[in-house]
């Protein structure tokens, strides 16, 4: 199975676009900006949804599910909202198709265009604020804690897979509290909550930070957010978590009577993960020989392929595996047995490097004679001879290892390219020659920010929760600035 990847340091995007459909984790479909996830690219998916809800779960959410379509009434609501919006919504205005009477095709019926006209959800505020203004009547009500599996549009005109498409798989949370402080309380613990299970699960190091106010979602008082680096030196917002104040319980006037029988509206968030996290998998750790995959979200983490002549080594290879395959699989051990007689071991060997398989074990005759498997790691592709009755304990301890290594990896790249600068010169040079994330001090005007996204393409990533104080000056107007911000061009 020859990969004729390019090579990242010849042609990043292509490197990617070339490797997300020969791994079979997605490809194109016939409607223009939307994808198809294939089998092994879901099997990582569904890996994601499992940790995270898992997390959701034992932070006292529960899910729920609302409907797609949003009555264009409701959008109108929150203003800051429908126009961050507006330019990206799909809108349904006709219930009904008919043949034309010339025989031309299918056509829509002019007779059946609805009152109102229905946006495909964007992002769900809306729909879920009109329904929370009937489940909300008490501070016995709060905090309402709720998330939901979902898919939603937002008309992408430039499309990548995974990274930005039309149609996207993600999660969305929109929790309701008693005060602003259990809201913004909520909101900073699903930036932890993201930042544990992308670092923990996808090995992926990231930044926790604030946004600034022109890179707020639409109707926030506040975005907090996860930024990770990608191996070109680019930026990727990997979550976020928004507090929203009173805003859209104004909106829909969802009230609730307080502990001393007064009248309020309650304190909201939202936030969400997307299926943009796949890229970022991809892109974090992958090299020129195909994906390389955390073991806790790989959907085979063991494969094990036989080499044989004539059907007698085979049943006799199988015989010695099934005990291993049954040993791991009763560790919680994601094994594949490759018995195909339909490829060559070479081919088997090259599709699971490529689809990023953690670890392959090897079986022929003479390891059969000799007690022994050849065990390779995908993350460094070192191999090793390992007895038979130690190569369960020695995959349990290379799955662990392999999750670390590959964290380790990511976040020395990214350590060695966070860039501290003072001047716009050296801030223009870095991010040409180096990329990465820089560190600068900005005056906190807009119009200073406008102007570095449009000389550069770079925008601020977020303002760090961990930055530390430090007097500056603003490396373009020279105004003093009291602590860095952190810079980078991004997906």
């Amino acid at each position: 199975m020859g990969k004729n990847l390019t090579k990242r340091s010849d042609d990043y995007s292509k490197w990617y676009n070339e490797l997300v459909i020969k791994a079979d984790l997605a490809e194109n479909s016939g409607v223009r900006g939307c994808m198809v996830i294939k089998p092994y690219g879901f099997a990582i998916w569904e890996k994601m949804q499992a940790g995270l809800d898992k997390m959701f779960k034992e932070t006292g959410h529960e899910n729920a599910y609302f409907p797609l379509f949003i009555p264009k009434s409701y959008l109108s609501k929150e203003a800051s909202h429908v126009e961050g919006f507006a330019k990206e919504c799909a809108v349904v205005t006709h219930y009904r198709l008919k043949n034309a009477e010339d025989g031309s095709g299918i056509v829509v019926d002019p007779e059946a265009r609805l009152e109102e006209e229905l946006i495909v959800r964007p992002t769900s505020e809306t729909i879920i604020w009109d329904t929370y203004r009937k489940w909300i009547q008490s501070y016995r009500d709060l905090p309402l804690l709720i998330n939901q599996w979902a898919n939603v549009v937002r008309w992408e005109m430039r499309t990548r897979l995974f990274l930005r498409t039309a149609e996207f798989l993600w999660q969305e949370g929109h929790t309701a509290h008693e005060t602003e402080k259990e809201a913004i309380e909520e909101a900073e613990k699903i930036m932890h909550l993201y930042a544990e299970f992308v670092e923990g699960h996808m090995a992926v190091p990231v930044i926790k930070g604030i946004k600034t106010e022109s890179e707020r979602f639409a109707g926030a008082v506040e975005t907090y957010c996860i930024e990770a680096l990608m191996q070109d030196g680019r930026a990727l917002q990997a979550g976020t978590s928004h507090f929203l104040g009173q805003n859209f319980a104004k909106a829909f006037d969802v009230k609730f009577a307080t502990r001393d029988g007064k009248q309020e509206h309650v304190w909201a968030t939202s936030w969400g993960v997307s299926t943009r996290l796949m890229g970022a998998l991809v892109m974090t750790h992958s090299d020129d020989n195909g994906l390389v995959l955390p073991p806790k979200l790989a959907p085979i983490q063991v494969v094990i392929v036989p080499i044989y002549k004539g059907i007698a080594q085979l049943e006799a290879i199988s015989e010695k595996v099934e005990p291993l395959v049954k040993e791991l699989r009763s560790k919680g051990i994601s094994v594949k047995y490759d018995n195909r007689d339909t490829h060559k071991p070479g081919f088997k060997f090259n599709e699971y490097e490529l689809k990023g398989v953690p670890v392959r074990l090897a079986i022929g005759q003479r390891d059969m004679d000799n007690g022994t498997y050849e065990v390779a790691r995908r993350d460094t592709l070192e191999k090793e001879t390992i007895a038979m009755d130690e190569v369960g304990s020695k995959i349990e301890f290379l799955l662990e290892d392999i999750q670390k290594n590959i964290y380790q990896k990511a976040l020395e790249f990214r350590t060695g390219h966070i860039t501290e600068v003072d001047s716009y010169d050296e801030f223009k040079t870095v991010l040409e020659e180096k990329g990465g994330f820089i560190l600068a001090h900005w005056d906190g005007t807009l119009e200073t920010e406008d102007r570095i996204k449009e000389e550069t393409k770079a925008t601020i990533r977020c303002i760090p929760i961990d930055a530390k104080a430090e007097a500056g000056n603003c490396m373009v107007t020279g105004k003093p600035s009291s602590k860095r911000v952190l810079f980078a061009k991004a997906y």
